[in-house]
C-alpha cells in the first residue's frame, strides 16, 4: 500500500510529541499491514512523552511510538499463513529472537534480545502499523476495538496475578494505574477471597472498586500496612502485586506480606530500592517474582477467555476516547492520573 498516514511522532529528545504525515509502512514477506482502529496510551508511552530518565536511555527519536492497539489486516506478506485479510487483530508487542537459550526452552517472554513495538521499533500511534505475522493475535469479531486494544496491558495484569495460586487467598494490589485496576478484576475473577487496592489517587481507587476491589486504601490517609494487617487478622496478605514502583510502597508491600507469601513485581522503579531482605524476605520465606510482559501465548489465551466469558469486564476502566489528533488531551489526563485507560482512534 502506498501513500501517507497520520502518526504521533516522538520528534525530538525532549518533552512532548507531534502529529505528522509519514509514509505508510511497507511490509516484508513475513509481515502484515494493519489498519489501526483503536490504540490505547500506556504508562511506557507517558515515560517517552515526558522524556524521563528511562526513555532518555532507551529510545531514539524521531519515530512513531505506541504499542497497544486493535485493528484490521489490510495487507498480507506472501509467506504469511496464520492470518488473512479482514481479520480483526491485536498484537504481542515483544518481538523475540527465537534463538537465545530462553527462546529455545519456550520462555519467549524473557528473550534476551527482545525488541518492543513502539519502543525499539515503529509503533501503532498511527493509521497503519506493520508487524511480523507471528506477533499477531486474532480477536473475536464481536469484541469492541477499544476492549481489544487493552488486551496487551491486561496480559501484564493476568501474568502478574496468575503467576501463582490466588483462589481463596487474600491479595493486595499496590498501585492502581490501569494495569493495577485490571489486576483487581483478574484477582476477583480468579477467586481471591479479598482484593485490597492501594493507591494515593481517589479517582483510580474508585475505578478499582468498580472492578471488584473488596477494600480500597488511600495511602495518603491511612497506613496501608496497618490497614492490611487489620483486614487479615494480623497475618498479612497471601499475595502482593506491586504495580507502583515507588520505594515506600514497595517496602510496605514486603511489610504486609504474610510468612510464605508471594510478591510479584511488575512495576519499574527508576532507581534502586532499599529493602529489609533479612526480616521481610528471608525470615518470612517469601517468594519474590519479577514479572515482564506476557507469556507467549498462554497469557493471551487467558486474557481472551476472561474477556469472552465476561468474568472480567474492562469497560469501567476505559474512561476516555479521543481522535488521534487530540492525543495531547489523552497524555495530559494520563499524567494527571484523572483517568483510567485512554483510547485514541486514528
Amino acid at each position: 500500500m502506498n501513500g501517507k498516514m497520520k502518526a504521533i511522532i516522538k520528534h525530538h529528545r525532549g518533552y512532548g510529541a507531534e502529529l505528522q504525515m509519514i509514509d505508510i509502512p511497507k511490509i516484508k514477506e513475513d509481515e502484515v499491514l494493519i489498519k489501526v482502529k483503536a490504540t490505547s496510551i500506556c504508562g511506557t508511552d507517558v515515560h517517552i512523552y515526558t522524556w524521563d530518565e528511562w526513555s532518555q536511555s532507551r529510545v531514539n527519536p524521531p519515530y512513531a511510538f505506541g504499542h497497544e492497539f486493535a485493528g484490521e489486516i489490510v495487507e498480507v506478506g506472501n509467506k504469511v499463513t496464520n492470518v488473512q485479510l479482514g481479520d480483526q487483530v491485536s498484537a504481542e508487542t515483544h518481538i523475540v529472537c527465537y534463538e537465545c537459550p530462553q527462546c529455545l526452552t519456550g520462555d519467549y517472554h524473557i528473550c534476551k534480545n527482545t525488541k518492543i513495538i513502539g519502543v525499539d521499533t515503529q509503533g501503532c500511534f498511527a493509521e497503519y502499523v506493520a508487524l511480523p505475522a507471528v506477533n499477531v493475535w486474532k480477536n473475536p469479531k464481536e469484541m469492541p476495538y477499544d476492549v481489544a486494544s487493552v488486551q496487551e496491558p491486561m496480559g501484564n495484569a493476568v501474568h502478574t496475578v496468575l503467576a501463582g495460586d490466588v483462589a481463596g487467598k487474600t491479595v493486595a494490589v499496590i498501585g492502581c494505574g490501569p494495569i493495577g485496576i485490571m489486576a483487581v478484576g483478574v484477582a476477583k475473577a480468579a477467586g481471591a477471597s479479598q482484593v485490597i487496592a492501594i493507591d494515593l489517587n481517589e479517582y483510580r481507587l474508585d475505578l478499582a472498586t468498580k472492578m471488584g476491589a473488596s477494600t480500597v486504601i488511600n495511602a495518603k490517609e491511612k497506613n496501608p500496612v496497618d490497614e492490611v494487617l487489620n483486614l487479615t487478622e494480623g497475618h498479612g496478605v497471601d499475595v502482593v502485586c506491586e504495580m507502583s514502583g515507588h520505594p515506600i510502597a514497595m517496602n510496605q508491600g514486603f511489610k504486609m506480606i504474610t510468612n510464605g507469601g508471594r510478591v510479584s513485581i511488575l512495576s519499574l522503579p527508576v532507581r534502586p530500592v532499599e529493602l529489609d531482605i533479612t526480616n521481610d524476605i528471608v525470615f518470612k520465606g517469601v517468594t519474590v517474582q519479577g514479572i515482564t510482559g506476557r507469556k507467549m501465548y498462554s497469557t493471551w489465551q487467558q486474557v481472551s477467555r476472561l474477556l469472552k466469558s465476561g468474568q472480567v469486564d474492562v469497560q469501567p476502566m476505559i474512561t476516555h476516547h479521543f481522535p488521534l489528533e487530540e492525543f495531547e488531551k489523552g497524555f495530559d489526563l494520563m499524567i494527571s492520573g484523572q483517568c483510567g485507560k485512554v483510547v485514541l482512534h486514528p
